[in-house]
């Protein structure tokens, strides 16, 4: 039996708990482990596909907002997986050794739902490219693909004036956290730049947010700062180029939008096995990441349609299955 995409597709939707080319071998008669293994070294699932999936599913707005952000697939326990690297996970809070996934998703605001449309490997030692280059090619990718938006929300780790510049050059907005000890100044060159956590706030900044310039960014350019105050022992700084902004409120809730992306990493895990293939091979595990983000859209399209969550969704498969089995019994008791 020969293995194909759609063949691999519907073991990984199918499946609950084990995600392994054995485990698929085990199951079909006339496939074997040595099948599942040739053909994802020998296939070659781009990202570009994904999109080709996708397209004809998103429901665009002008006002889309466009979320950037990275995930660690764990593989603490492999040992000669080839991309594998120690880097920091936030689901671990700590340094793991992992395949780092940077995502894009897009988010429509008039119907609250949500796609992924690009993502890439974070692979240095192969390609050279940092996660913000990832970022700035899915970026480059939005205008030639037709997709209109106008918000975009990035992490802290992205706070960089290279991005600020690009989205701004752009033409669009963004919104995203800095760090406390980010050099800002809002006092328009009358003193030195300091980290936003000595900023002073009058009640009026605290509730409209105050102009500031970032360091590094043009001489003319100033930002919006917001304070965002969490828990009597945290304190959130956003920043925007959306200079009419004057709710800080209103500023936390669209920046807020951006934890949409965290569903979709929980879900791709639990539901794909995104993380559990245990091939060595850099173009096995590509491609087994590739098919696994594919199967997520094709359940979370099914997900709107029939409206479900993907839980709800992948657990009906499982339902009808046992149903099925349990009507037919063929197991007899003396």
């Amino acid at each position: 039996m020969k293995v194909t995409a759609e063949l691999y597709g519907q073991f990984l939707l199918s499946s609950h708990v084990n995600y392994t080319g054995t485990y698929l071998a085990d199951h079909l008669e006339g496939l074997t482990h040595d099948n599942v293994q040739y053909f994802l070294r020998t296939q070659h699932v781009t990202p570009r596909q994904l999109w080709h999936q996708v397209r004809a599913e998103v429901v665009l707005s002008e006002r889309g907002y466009v979320l950037f952000d990275d995930t660690v697939l764990d593989k603490r326990y492999s040992r000669r997986i080839e991309l594998v690297r120690r880097q920091y996970s936030g689901n671990a809070h700590g340094l793991i050794p992992g395949i780092g996934l940077v995502t894009c998703v897009y988010v429509n605001p008039d119907t609250g739902q949500f796609w992924l449309i690009d993502y890439r490997l974070f692979t240095p030692e192969a390609d050279g490219r940092t996660k913000l280059d990832h970022v700035a090619a899915m970026l480059a990718q939005l205008v030639p693909r037709g997709i209109p938006y106008r918000t975009v929300l990035l992490d802290s780790w992205y706070a960089t004036t290279k991005l600020f510049k690009w989205v701004a050059a752009a033409g669009k907005i963004f919104y995203c956290p800095l760090k406390s000890n980010r050099s800002v100044d809002d006092t328009g060159g009358q003193q030195p730049y300091q980290p936003v956590s000595y900023l002073v706030w009058s009640a009026a900044e605290a509730a409209r947010g105050k102009t500031v310039k970032v360091k590094g960014m043009p001489k003319d350019s100033k930002l919006k700062l917001f304070r965002v105050l969490v828990n009597t022992h945290r304190t959130d700084y956003l920043v925007t180029n959306e200079l009419a902004q004057n709710d800080t409120v209103a500023a936390e809730a669209k920046s807020g939008v951006r934890w949409t992306i965290e569903p979709f990493h929980r879900e791709a895990r639990q539901l794909t096995g995104l993380e559990a293939c245990q091939c060595r091979l850099a173009r096995s595990q590509r491609n087994h990441i590739g098919l696994a983000l594919r199967v997520w859209t094709r359940l979370k399209s099914l997900a709107y349609s029939s409206h479900q969550t993907v839980y709800e969704l992948k657990q009906g498969l499982l339902d009808a299955y046992m149903r099925q089995e349990l009507t037919c019994p063929t197991i007899v008791f003396a």
